[in-house]
């Protein structure tokens, strides 16, 4: 995960990234449009007005799906949010 600016420069960077279990494959589209745009083997990319739906996901994901991952992406959220074109980038292998 990282966020990066217009031209694609790197702003912050997480140590980690999101792992990956079987429990996301429950997680309901309906509840979960944002989560459910990740992909373990393609980039998503959320922008300013996408971060708050994106942080509501994460007040509920289930623990299932949870770790060190969440917090970091909280605090790129926040760097997002704070700033004019910035993207979070959740990278695929």
């Amino acid at each position: 995960m990282s966020v990066r600016g217009d031209r694609g420069n790197v702003v912050a960077r997480a140590e980690g990234g999101v792992e990956w279990t079987a429990a996301f494959a429950d997680l309901d589209p309906a509840g979960f449009p944002m989560l459910g745009a990740l992909d373990p083997y393609g980039d998503a990319v959320f922008n300013r007005r996408q971060v708050p739906l994106l942080l509501a996901e994460l007040d509920r994901l289930p623990a299932a799906c949870g770790g060190d991952w969440v917090g970091q992406a909280r605090e790129l959220c926040q760097i997002v949010e704070r700033g004019t074109h910035r993207y979070l980038w959740f990278i695929g292998d």
